[in-house]
């Protein structure tokens, strides 16, 4: 296979040469716009070090596809295998039939349902982050799932005992096998409380959500016997400048617990991610924040596009997945949540079909976990080349990507990798494709390993090199 390859990239070399030695070139963009493209030239500094590398990749959301249905249960072994962290789910009360009331008219609670759930999300090996919401119908004004609650009351015993469910002491679920994963479970009060669809709540005053969030806090100070836990907000459709601002006056002036900042995040330009923390660590500057700039910021979701898109399903989505990643791994972020597992009965999000196949995103995901927690000095990325490069057991490993939302950028990557060990080496390739294979190749004295990486549009390889 490697043969083929080669020739291939040989005879694509001769007729690309007249390019090479220009370099930098001019094109338009999607939008029309002149874009100077820089070739990359990716230089691998194996023996230095830069500091840790985040897995901001490992979470994963997962949306209210089916009620009643455990959109998980079928395909556990498939979201093990992307070693997820946490695992985002909303619907949490709606869905599952947790609330109803008795024939005095007091609320009961029904967990079954949801343990259910969050036992397939503790099989997968992850923990659960539960969006509280949404408004139980015979709690709500005017019974629906978006309105609000006919008394404040039941609202906060609502949380109080979900928190007491879920970060309990003494909660038994999933016959006692994965309770140690119960510590440190998120809670976040509703979700896109912005939106139409999800009840359109203001941060300023009549359908309020500082309010939402007032008795959610009271709920969750209330809860007894506990693990840690966190609570948290606003979960906005974007990073809101006055949302998250008055959001934390509001926590401050009533000393109420918040513990996380988050929002969502979709868009096809993969820069935009990491504008995100650069305009909230702006909005907190003030000095009337200095006790909050702190506090953890999650993207508790993101993708490609915030409506079902069919490029989602392609390897541009997946392109744009890892290269977002790229850009994210430089930011103080607590968590990053894709969006989203499985899909429902039609195509939509999902990184895992209906039917529990995967699609080019999970691969990509699946990708990034050949890279270590220890990142080593990568330089020579280009306008679309990028990468990233980490310490593994006896080696080194990266993962390239060249994402183009044109669907029309190749490129011939030089791949240089410095400061390696004399001796032999165990090289492993795998393409966003599946193409795979294993050479070994020995490293002389120069301690240097280099090829040629042909990358077409939107594809992604990742490679380890492990001493022998």
């Amino acid at each position: 296979m490697y043969k083929k390859r080669d020739i291939f990239l040989t005879v694509f070399l001769l007729l690309l040469l007249p390019v090479l030695l220009v370099g930098v070139s001019v094109v338009r963009d999607y939008s029309g716009r002149a874009l100077i493209v820089i070739p990359a030239n990716i230089v691998i500094q194996a023996d230095e070090v830069t500091g840790p590398l985040p897995h901001t990749w490992r979470t994963l959301a997962q949306g209210g596809e089916e009620k009643g249905v455990r959109m998980l249960e079928p395909v556990v072994d498939e979201v093990s295998l992307l070693e997820p962290r946490y695992i985002r789910i909303d619907h949490i009360y709606d869905f599952y039939d947790v609330v109803s009331r008795d024939a005095r008219g007091s609320l009961t609670f029904s967990w079954s349902g949801l343990d259910q759930m969050v036992c397939d999300i503790l099989q997968s090996g992850a923990k659960p982050f539960f969006s509280l919401g949404y408004m139980p119908e015979t709690m709500s004004n005017d019974g629906t799932l978006t309105g609000i609650p006919r008394d404040w009351n039941e609202w906060e015993l609502l949380v109080q005992a979900t928190i007491e469910r879920y970060s309990g002491i003494n909660t038994v679920l999933c016959g006692n096998a994965y309770n140690q994963n119960l510590d440190d479970v998120y809670y976040e009060v509703w979700n896109e409380p912005d939106l139409e669809t999800f009840g359109k709540w203001s941060i300023h005053s009549g359908k309020d959500y500082k309010l939402l969030y007032y008795y959610s806090a009271k709920g969750a100070e209330k809860a007894v016997n506990t693990r840690q836990f966190f609570l948290g907000g606003p979960a906005t459709t974007a990073d809101y400048q006055n949302w998250i601002q008055l959001l934390i006056k509001y926590a401050d002036a009533y000393d109420l617990k918040l513990d996380f900042l988050s929002w969502h995040h979709y868009g096809t330009d993969v820069d935009s991610f990491a504008n995100d923390m650069h305009q909230v660590n702006t909005w907190l500057s003030g000095p009337e924040y200095a006790a909050y700039r702190s506090l953890p910021r999650i993207i508790s979701e993101w993708g490609f596009d915030s409506n079902p898109n069919p490029i989602s399903e392609t390897n541009i989505a997946a392109a744009h997945t890892v290269s977002a990643i790229r850009y994210l791994v430089e930011e103080d972020l607590e968590m990053a949540f894709a969006f989203e597992i499985r899909d429902g009965i039609n195509p939509s999000w999902g990184i895992l079909s209906y039917t529990g196949d995967p699609k080019p995103r999970y691969y990509g995901l699946r990708l990034l976990n050949v890279l270590g927690r220890t990142r080593v000095k990568l330089e020579g990325e280009g306008t679309y080349v990028k990468a990233l490069a980490s310490r593994i057991q006896k080696g080194v490993s990266a993962v390239v990507v060249n994402y183009d939302i044109e669907n029309a950028h190749t490129e011939v990557v030089p791949f240089t990798i410095n400061g390696l060990q004399p001796g032999l080496y165990s090289l492993n390739r795998e393409w966003l494709n599946g193409e795979k294979g294993t050479v070994n190749v020995r490293i002389d004295e120069s301690g240097q390993y280099s090829e040629l990486l042909y990358m077409e549009p939107n594809s992604v390889v990742a490679i380890e090199l492990r001493q022998i």
